[in-house]
């Protein structure tokens, strides 16, 4: 296949990467050994070096195993962005084990099916969520629960104020003791050797990880990620931003770790590069630009909706955000508008990237330096990384310019979804990974994005991509976020609904917005229903619910 994006490529991003047969822990210890005194966690002021971050996570390994945790053996981490998350991951790896990224948000409900259908014999969470833990715990498979608190890697001084603020904010304090059952992380560290260990992993067939995906609808599949798969995409990463330099750089990392886009573009890009990580257990705005002035971070992977809260804050103009150089927008279409403004702003670059879950994440992405970026365009695929549309109709490969669903191929693709041999069927053929997405892609080989195949609307026979009718709502000099959905119709089968939310102490008329969509779209791809909103519903690294919201107006 004619991989025509190649010619644009700047010389140096390679065409082609050698992977080296290592597992994902590997990076880890040799960073340690070439980094160790150099600070790899900075968390709310306490700051972890990559030697004692190495060390914690082999003592944590060195455990497991004590549990009696074999090769293959299912871990459930149920931690926001803390030291903890990074130590067990790695620390899970290093025992052989595979680990289960798990939302803290979940409910019980959520958390008991994941549990189940992982096969999870160990949970690690925060003290704070134990009680929802302990309610499922009997339902499950789990045979042990490890317990820590954001206390534990805290300052001094915070450590001693910690308590006061859990009673400030209404959240009780949970006592845990110690049982055959229950493990402190705390006391973990104070016990366990930190001695070496060598399981026999395949770095190409061996799954490091299962990762669940959105689903919004009915219950997340997960993805099963290989060693091979996560280090090719991290790898990938790193070559695209070949201007980052190892052991100098300093990473904001709000987007949470349980998403596989801030695993991948925060967590092992710094264990490879030997990059500060800044972590914050969650997005707020104030705290994010707090942070940016004063830890000075230079790269901040983010969502859409966190720049655009960061570019609506009142009080914007009194910080200063110009130690970013680089902005990887993921999860969600990134509008031009934003991408625009937030660069002005920042002087650094900010770019869209695209992926899903099954990729680890990322196929694709716009240059950051010395090659064009194309407004608009999801950019071209990393090295390694073959992409094309191909016709619904027909199956067969599409013509430039013509709409299709985006297909993908590469060695950061999974090898499956876990126990559902049907649904990888539907998705994985020859090697090629259905995306679900429809695009295009341009006679110099980058990609577009038009929506997702299952959010197209069909109004009156025309094909109307939500995607398009949101960058025109972003316009608006009124609007703060945007989605639209396909709502039923019965004279046009379907039609366009809006949601939308005013930039603070904005006011606007659905008359008003009618006008302003007319004059910049076609008729038919106007929304028919406006819907004024306080907040969208959003995922944890701020992607809006489309389908939640389709629920909701289907069930009034």
């Amino acid at each position: 296949m004619e991989k025509r994006w190649l010619a644009y490529y700047p010389p140096h991003i390679p065409h082609h990467i050698d992977y080296p047969p290592k597992r994902l822990p590997d990076y880890l210890r040799e960073t340690a050994m070439q980094f160790g005194s150099k600070v790899a966690i900075d968390f709310l002021g306490k700051r972890v070096t990559f030697q004692q971050l190495y060390e914690q996570s082999l003592k944590f390994a060195n455990y497991l195993i004590a549990l009696g945790l074999q090769k293959g053996d299912r871990v459930s981490i149920m931690l926001p962005n803390c030291p903890q998350a990074v130590i067990s991951y790695y620390g899970v790896l290093m025992a052989g084990g595979i680990v289960v990224q798990t939302n803290p948000l979940y409910t019980e409900r959520e958390l008991e099916h994941q549990l189940n259908d992982s096969g999870a014999t160990v949970l690690v969470t925060l003290d704070m969520l134990y009680p929802k833990a302990a309610k499922v715990k009997e339902r499950t498979s789990l045979q042990h629960v490890v317990i820590t608190s954001i206390q534990d890697y805290l300052p001094l001084m915070k450590k001693m104020l910690y308590p006061l603020m859990q009673k400030k904010q209404n959240q009780p304090l949970v006592s845990i003791e110690e049982k055959s059952d229950q493990h402190l992380l705390k006391r973990i560290m104070s016990i366990a050797p930190a001695k070496e260990i060598n399981v026999q992993i395949d770095p190409v067939e061996d799954i490091a990880l299962l990762q669940y995906t959105g689903g919004t609808t009915g219950f997340p599949k997960a993805a099963m990620l290989t060693h091979r798969n996560l280090i090719a995409n991290t790898l990938m990463c790193a070559h695209w931003m070949y201007r980052c330099q190892k052991g100098e750089e300093v990473i904001l990392g709000v987007l949470p770790f349980f998403h596989v886009y801030g695993m991948t573009t925060i967590m092992n890009l710094s264990i490879m590069q030997a990059y500060k990580m800044i972590l914050l257990p969650k997005f707020d705005v104030e705290t994010v630009l707090k942070t940016i002035e004063k830890k000075k971070p230079t790269l901040f992977p983010g969502a859409p909706t966190m720049y655009i809260a960061l570019l609506n804050h009142p009080n914007l103009a009194n910080y200063d955000l110009s130690s970013i150089k680089v902005c990887i927008s993921g999860s969600a279409p990134l509008p031009v508008e934003v991408q625009q403004k937030f660069e002005q702003i920042t002087g650094g670059k900010l770019i869209e990237g695209y992926g899903l879950t099954e990729a680890s994440p990322v196929t694709h992405s716009n240059f950051l330096w010395d090659g064009e970026r194309v407004k608009g365009s999801i950019g071209v695929p990393w090295p390694d990384t073959e992409a094309k549309i191909v016709s619904l109709e027909t199956g067969e490969e599409a013509n430039v310019n013509e709409i299709g669903e985006l297909i993908v191929r590469g060695p950061q693709v999974m090898k499956g979804y876990w126990n559902q041999p049907f649904e990888t069927e539907s998705v994985l053929r020859d090697g090629w990974l259905y995306t679900g997405d429809m695009g295009y892609m341009d006679e110099r080989g980058y990609f577009f994005i038009v929506d997702r195949k299952k959010d197209m609307i069909i109004a009156s026979g025309y094909n109307i991509y939500p995607r398009e009718v949101e960058e025109v709502l972003y316009e608006h000099p009124k609007v703060q976020e945007a989605v639209v959905i396909g709502v039923p119709d019965e004279y046009r089968g379907e039609t366009v609904k809006a949601f939308i939310v005013l930039k603070e102490g904005m006011q606007c008329t659905e008359e008003e917005l009618d006008q302003f969509m007319r004059s910049r779209l076609a008729a038919y791809k106007v929304p028919r229903i406006y819907e004024f909103r306080k907040e969208l519903p959003k995922t944890a690294v701020g992607k809006i619910l489309r389908r939640a919201l389709a629920e909701e107006h289907k069930n009034k």
